[in-house]
């Protein structure tokens, strides 16, 4: 996986006295492919990219915001004096988080599985009041999702996906903010409890089954495909997504596989080499696209 090497220059640690009084030596955290995020003692420092404006990451921290009012491990940006939660350093929305001790869960573990499971229905009923507004810019998950066929995913093309969505859509109508991006590596755990949900850029209002499925797939196995046991473990938690029959969590899945196809050739055409296991685990995705076709 390739990981953002922005770097922490002077100018940022300038800009993070001044905004939050955080300074010390700036350890690089592991993971971010587009947002580099370094330690400061207590405190973590995260870099976003150029492309990402300010409204949109303010938008998102709202979020993150409500969520933590409702639910201790959701960890939510701290402000400035003015009230915001983003300074702009050459271009980039450099924000400044709590630094919360863990390691990332193993999903192969079923109980660290479940407690996953349980963390997003937590999240899902912590999110479900919250009002936002529309995201500023539309979330990259977001394209095609609601049956126009995604422009960037020509080389999967899927007519009868793209009405499947359509109509799913026209029949689900509850929408609340989502997570965007709920896997093992956005989350922390610590003696065998998972403590933190991170990283909240692709935070968008959607139908919550969207996330449930595309969870369960994360948490699941790139093989077999998503897990039934997370899905089943959320809904007795007590989530907000209704029911998934099986071809409706293979559907929903199968737009996430389309998502990830897009982001692998956007990444490529900005240049990124992808590695042997990159290519590998690109490929078992696609084949787990077609595989899972109703």
């Amino acid at each position: 996986m390739i990981y953002a090497k922005t770097p922490l220059t002077p100018a940022i640690r300038r800009a993070a006295l001044l905004a939050w009084d955080v300074e010390g030596e700036g350890g690089r955290l592991h993971g971010g492919e587009e947002s580099a995020a370094y330690r400061l003692g207590d405190r973590v420092l995260r870099i976003g990219p150029a492309v990402r404006g300010v409204a949109e990451s303010e938008w998102c921290h709202a979020v993150a915001r409500h969520a933590a009012a409702a639910l201790p491990e959701a960890v939510a940006p701290l402000t400035t004096a003015e009230g915001a939660t983003v300074v702009v350093v050459d271009g980039r929305p450099i924000s400044c988080w709590p630094y919360v001790e863990g390691d990332w869960p193993d999903s192969d573990v079923p109980a660290q599985r479940e407690a996953g499971a349980r963390l997003l229905a937590r999240l899902h009923r912590a999110l479900a009041g919250c009002r936002t507004g529309p995201r500023p810019v539309p979330a990259f998950q977001e394209s095609g999702l609601y049956g126009d066929p995604p422009e960037d995913a020509a080389g999967l093309p899927d007519p009868a996906l793209d009405r499947w969505l359509a109509r799913f859509h026209a029949g689900h109508p509850v929408r609340h903010p989502l997570h965007g991006d709920f896997y093992t590596g956005n989350t922390l755990a610590r003696d065998g409890r998972i403590v933190a949900v991170l990283d909240w850029d692709e935070t968008f209002v959607g139908a919550p089954e969207l996330e449930l499925a595309a969870a369960a797939l994360e948490w699941g196995d790139d093989v077999t495909g998503p897990s039934k046991e997370f899905v089943a473990a959320y809904h007795e938690e007590g989530g907000t997504a209704a029911p998934l029959d099986d071809e409706s969590l293979a559907q929903l899945v199968r737009h996430k596989l389309r998502r990830e196809y897009a982001y692998f050739h956007k990444a490529a055409r900005s240049g990124v080499a992808h590695d042997a296991e990159d290519l590998e685990y690109h490929r078992a995705r696609v084949e787990l696209f077609h595989r899972l076709r109703p």
